[in-house]
């Protein structure tokens, strides 16, 4: 497809958002998945923000209305019945001000408020004062109840969206989830399930949420007795980048951001604990056991979008993006654990593409950017607009018609991006 038909892709892409679109809210997908994500709805928003501002805002304020009281904001907000998706609210059983789940989810949010303020400040600023409170006191419940030496850690693989990489292999196996129960699954009937987590991971997946739901989904009580708890780079790499492009806007403000700062400084220190040096690359570390995942994933190129540079990194990326078509795969294909196909085992996600080739472009690093916005763009045309792609073939994987990566296209992979979006 010629340059000429971009237009046509632009066009695509809007309409995936708008016939994802609920109503303030927007789904990933119909029928996989009917609820609001959180991370998901941050690129959304994103997404929209390229030829609506006002629905973009509307997203996020969306999202913020399922805030806790102690800050968190929840990975899924269950906003109208589907009786038919699993886990629902009634497994769940938690206590926020929507239905909602236990756990959160990278955030991005403020990574993305401050993109779509940029493209509009006037136009922005209401919204922008409204969710700044709420934005802080988020990312000070990250800080109060997630840090391991400054590092970010997930209490579930959901957690951090990645939800069955290799990174989490060593935690999963001290699970044991005997008595979980009998349960339906929804994903394996919209999708291959080759293409899903295995039952060994589901079976894991839902005892740590009746965990949380033993515990009321209390932090202390969950630090306590949670043995999943694994220091992560995407939630550590996305929280500094969250705390600094925060710290922007509440400048913009005239608010003191002095305690953002100091958050700030506490996470690049955490995130040099994630360095492991026999690996040579940045690496999930399982707090309980003080074990090394030994995982290369596209995670671990998250480090420029945070702001740190690291010589090593640069030779692990032109290693990983020589060994597959459409880098960056979520995991190393030369990896016996590495699989094409199935969610974060192997293949290339267009979100986690964005973020890299950010903070490729922020760190000087241009070539490599370019390289991979033009590789993205080329995997989306070629196609399609799918959840997820085989990093080796291109092949689409998981949902179609997917929200976010049509807000990738929009706001960065599209050559007709506007340059607001870039």
């Amino acid at each position: 497809m010629t340059t000429h038909n971009m237009p046509d892709m632009d066009e695509q892409a809007r309409s995936i958002l708008r016939g994802n679109d609920r109503g303030g809210y927007t789904v990933p997908t119909a029928g996989l998945y009917p609820y609001q994500w959180n991370w998901d709805s941050a690129f959304a928003a994103w997404g929209f923000a390229t030829f609506d501002v006002t629905r973009a805002w509307d997203e996020i304020e969306t999202l913020f209305t399922g805030q806790w009281d102690n800050g968190m904001v929840p990975h899924i907000l269950f906003h109208r019945p589907d009786p038919g998706y699993f886990p629902g609210p009634d497994v769940w059983g938690a206590t926020g001000p929507v239905a909602s789940s236990g756990i959160s989810q990278p955030p991005v949010a403020a990574s993305f408020a401050r993109r779509i303020y940029d493209m509009d400040p006037e136009g922005s600023l209401s919204a922008l004062k409204r969710l700044f409170p709420k934005m802080v006191a988020w990312h000070q419940w990250f800080m109060d109840w997630r840090l391991d030496r400054g590092a970010v850690c997930i209490t579930h693989p959901w957690e951090a969206g990645r939800d069955n990489t290799p990174d989490w292999d060593g935690a999963m196996a001290g699970i044991d989830p005997t008595g979980v129960g009998e349960y339906k699954r929804r994903d394996t009937s919209h999708v291959d399930p080759a293409m899903r987590p295995t039952k060994y991971d589901y079976d894991r997946y839902i005892w740590l949420v009746q965990l949380g739901r033993r515990l009321g989904w209390d932090e202390a009580a969950m630090l306590e007795q949670n043995p999943f708890r694994v220091a992560d780079p995407t939630m550590t790499f996305i929280l500094l980048r969250a705390q600094r492009d925060l710290a922007i806007l509440g400048q913009v403000l005239g608010e003191d951001v002095s305690s953002i700062e100091a958050a700030i400084e506490v996470l690049v220190v955490g995130a040099e604990t994630l360095w492991n040096p026999e690996l040579a690359s940045y690496d999930a570390r399982d707090v309980r056991s003080g074990q090394w995942a030994g995982c290369v994933s596209n995670a671990s190129f998250l480090n420029w979008y945070a702001g740190i540079d690291h010589p090593g990194m640069e030779a692990q990326y032109d290693r990983i993006a020589s060994l597959c078509k459409y880098p960056v795969p979520s995991h190393d294909p030369s990896s016996e654990r590495f699989d094409a196909k199935r969610y974060w085992r192997g293949p290339t996600w267009a979100i986690i593409n964005v973020l890299i080739g950010i903070g490729l472009e922020e760190r000087g690093l241009t070539d490599r950017a370019d390289a991979l916005r033009k590789t993205t763009a080329d995997l989306i045309r070629e196609h399609g607009f799918a959840e997820y792609f085989d990093p080796m073939t291109g092949d689409a994987a998981g949902g179609g018609t997917f929200t976010w990566t049509a807000a990738v296209w929009l706001g960065w992979a599209s050559p007709t991006r506007s340059e607001g979006a870039s």
